[in-house]
């Protein structure tokens, strides 16, 4: 998310950071919002800003009210839902920690997709920046790029690889996003 948030600052990225979404209150990227003066909030079944809504018909307000024009998961942790999904089809984006269709799915993030891939000794892995859609890991690929593992790399050491990878594949293709360079349908 940082990375995002500095390209926009920086002017790689023709955006705003409008709104930071989390289902974790404990989660870095609140602290980060803060800090940037993003308005930012937390929704899940227990904390929730507006109380007789369902998270998703919050999330969806809240984007709305803060004229958000692409969503992008950069770590969010819960499976999008039906009402987000079709108010912003073809514009909410994610990152994933491999090349898809490869060591995606319900249950592959982060390190547990990392220590699969160190378990089956691929000799390479990388990341997928693709369309969020209803099934986790299904949307259109829009840019992957691939990062060696080295046969003495550890699910952590490859994380750290993998990270560098995102931090720069993540904004580049939102620029692409933005300036109509890649399409999404």
């Amino acid at each position: 998310m940082q990375a995002v948030i500095n390209a926009c600052k920086n002017g790689e990225i023709d955006a705003v950071a409008a709104v930071v979404i989390s289902n974790n209150a404990n989660c870095q990227a609140l602290d980060r919002a803060k800090s940037e003066n993003i308005p930012n909030f937390i929704v899940n079944i227990d904390t929730n800003p507006y109380p007789n809504a369902t998270p998703d018909a919050s999330m969806l307000r809240i984007l709305q009210s803060h004229d958000v024009d692409w969503v992008i998961l950069a770590g969010y942790m819960k499976k999008i839902g039906t009402q987000v999904l079709s108010a912003y089809a073809g514009r909410i984006i994610n990152i994933h920690p491999s090349l898809l269709p490869n060591y995606g799915g319900k249950g592959m993030y982060g390190h547990f997709v990392h220590e699969a891939v160190i378990a089956a000794n691929e000799t390479e892995t990388g990341v997928t920046v693709h369309v969020v859609e209803e099934e986790y890991d299904k949307g259109p690929i829009l840019a992957q790029k691939k990062v060696p593992v080295d046969e003495n790399d550890t699910a952590q050491s490859l994380a750290k690889k993998v990270l560098a990878v995102e931090h720069t594949l993540l904004p580049e293709t939102l620029r692409k996003l933005i300036s109509g360079e890649i399409k999404t349908a």
